[in-house]
């Protein structure tokens, strides 16, 4: 089924299912929230952020928690994120009931921690008939006994921290494929699905085999999503849709190898992130010198980007005429920008769910601008257009130089 078009605020937002929930097809990403390296603003800054963007029908939010420092639960070490509230110089660890609207930073080992806090106090201050989603994860890098108590703690955990009795999206990363150990925590997460603790559960950064195992393993409806890159870096029609997060964009196309294949096969839809390689595929850089790698005015994603765009994909150059071209195909569609025409690249493809498009909220977002994916598809010629760039890159190279999607986390 082709994902539908709802009506919200001015916005005809496009949509599709994710489980229980009907949600948009551009999600907000909150993992810029991790370190002040991206800047940093004042928590009611955030939230006002947070509901300008539900306002224009933003109502999805992602990215809230990844991965953080070693706790000890049961004598066994797990990634939960811990989150240290810095507020005139006292730190405040896991300050869970009260946040400041102080400014937020999370120590260098944290990963989006604070985002969980933030995301659950704001959900809270909305009326009832308001409602978001929020998705989070849990990371295991190590290995564990994913015994029922320890799966459970997780889970627990990221309840409290987002104030609610239900995880909407628990999204699961597995680090080491030769331990079997992921079939056993997912099971358990099933579990605790069942008996109303979590509503869907999605997968982070596994490639197309272990995809392909899980979803056959623990049977159709018991996965929703992937949520993979889709930018350079190293269907639902029921609510028993699988979904994935994987990175997936212009420049990074690792799911068209082998994972488009295991989407069709389990009826499951990717959640992309990296669509925008950090804002290089925006109207600012057309026409732009490369920028040094180590400048300070970098943002951490860009660096990460800008590295595989000149290392592995190709070059400044070639890139600089990839963007001329989706400016002009921008310019023949109502004058809509780069951005808007790099994340309608990605929508296109019928097994990706939603683009996950990350906003520096407080500090530079660009939620009227992302209204204008919709409306418009790219044509056949646009496309070809496109081809004409990527044919000469090493981007569809990049499945065999690079891995698949989630290898360079491994």
């Amino acid at each position: 089924m082709a994902p539908t078009i709802e009506q919200g605020s001015d916005l005809r937002c496009e949509s599709f299912r994710l489980g229980p929930f009907v949600v948009p097809r551009v999600w907000t990403g909150l993992w810029q929230l991790s370190s002040n390296a991206w800047g940093s603003a004042p928590v009611a800054k955030v939230r006002q952020g947070m509901a300008r963007h539900v306002r224009l029908g933003y109502t999805a939010f992602g990215d809230l928690s990844i991965l953080g420092p070693t706790i000890i639960v049961s004598n066994q070490h797990h990634r939960y994120g811990a989150v240290s509230v810095i507020r005139r110089g006292v730190n405040c660890l896991n300050s869970l009931r009260t946040l400041p609207d102080s400014t937020i930073r999370v120590s260098k080992a944290d990963h989006y921690g604070s985002a969980e806090i933030i995301f659950g106090q704001f959900r809270e201050s909305l009326p009832p008939a308001e409602k978001v989603v929020g998705a989070t994860k849990w990371c295991v890098f190590k290995h564990i006994n994913p015994s029922r108590s320890v799966v459970l703690a997780a889970v627990q955990e990221r309840m409290e921290r987002m104030r609610t009795n239900r995880v909407d999206l628990l999204q699961f990363h597995w680090q080491d494929y030769s331990d079997k150990g992921y079939l056993t925590a997912l099971n358990e997460l099933h579990v605790l699905k069942e008996e109303g603790l979590i509503s869907a559960i999605g997968l982070c950064n596994f490639d197309a085999i272990r995809t392909d195992e899980i979803c056959t393993v623990l049977g159709r409806g018991a996965i929703v999503s992937n949520q993979v890159q889709v930018g350079p870096n190293f269907s639902h029609s029921s609510g028993n849709r699988l979904h994935s997060l994987l990175q997936f964009s212009v420049i990074d196309t690792r799911p068209l190898h082998g994972m488009s294949d295991v989407c069709e096969r389990h009826d499951l839809k990717l959640l992309t992130y990296g669509t925008l390689c950090g804002g290089f595929l925006g109207d600012k850089w057309l026409g732009a010198p490369e920028p040094d790698l180590y400048s300070g005015n970098l943002t951490p994603s860009q660096r990460k980007y800008l590295d595989m765009i000149v290392k592995a994909w190709g070059s400044w150059e070639l890139f600089q005429e990839l963007l001329v071209i989706l400016h002009r195909i921008g310019h023949q569609h109502d004058g809509r920008s780069i951005a808007n025409v790099a994340t309608r690249w990605v929508l296109d493809h019928r097994f990706v769910g939603a683009v996950i498009i990350g906003a520096r909220l407080g500090l530079s977002e660009h939620p009227d601008e992302n209204r204008r994916v919709f409306g418009f598809t790219l044509t056949e010629e646009d496309n070809q257009d496109i081809e004409v760039v990527l044919a000469k890159s090493n981007g569809r190279r990049l499945i065999t130089t690079i891995g698949d999607c989630g290898a360079e986390y491994r």
